[in-house]
């Protein structure tokens, strides 16, 4: 079951709009705790900068909604951005967009496309995901089954998230809930009933 969106990966992108330099920093969080020293060590890079407008959203049913303005007119940067990521369902997130004022005003409504199109720049750069239940087998199978395995990842309804190579093969792989029961079966059947099954669990899952 899809819970959310998020984003994939840390990101940083950058575009000019009349002259002024906008750079959103996107990061990944689970905490406001995360998110402050994400913002934070963006203010610290970019201290000469004329803003480092901040907007955080956390929580599977957006609960947490932070911004600030951070010394541009009222309600043209960081609470557009939150309604922006909002909107688009993408949660878990901080933003930071920097402003290198290049000397020419944008008015308000310049603002907001400004701000909440360079978080747009962001998000795609980070790569947006969903996060879903999905149940993690690990399994330990012998090395003469693997590429078998390997071949029908993906179609046979699993994916492979980790190898470990020992004295045999230990997988750990990911199905949707309702699918685990076919896969073991699947597993069992590559090896001829040798496969062990050693742990599964259910797990919240970036799934690009």
């Amino acid at each position: 079951m899809n819970r959310y969106k998020t984003v994939a990966n840390e990101a940083v992108a950058e575009q000019v709009i009349e002259k002024s330099r906008f750079i959103a920093h996107v990061k990944p969080v689970e905490t406001k705790d995360e998110a402050d020293r994400h913002i934070a060590g963006v203010r610290a890079g970019h201290r000469d900068a004329d803003h480092n407008v901040p907007a955080v959203v956390i929580g599977d049913k957006f609960q947490l909604q932070w911004a600030s303005d951070d010394g541009e007119p009222q309600g043209t940067s960081g609470a557009p951005i939150v309604q922006m990521l909002v909107k688009e369902g993408v949660t878990n997130v901080a933003v930071v967009v920097t402003r290198y004022f290049g000397g020419v005003k944008l008015g308000t409504g310049g603002l907001v496309r400004a701000y909440t199109g360079s978080a747009k720049l962001g998000l795609a750069a980070a790569g947006v995901c969903q996060v879903k239940d999905m149940s993690l087998l690990t399994v330990r199978i012998g090395y003469e089954h693997l590429n078998k395995i390997k071949s029908i990842a993906g179609s046979g309804g699993f994916e492979i998230m980790e190898v470990l190579y020992e004295d045999k093969t230990t997988l750990k792989l990911s199905t949707d809930p309702e699918n685990s029961i076919r896969v073991k079966s699947l597993l069992d059947d590559i090896s001829s009933g040798a496969c062990a099954l050693i742990s599964e669990s259910l797990e919240l899952v970036k799934v690009l």
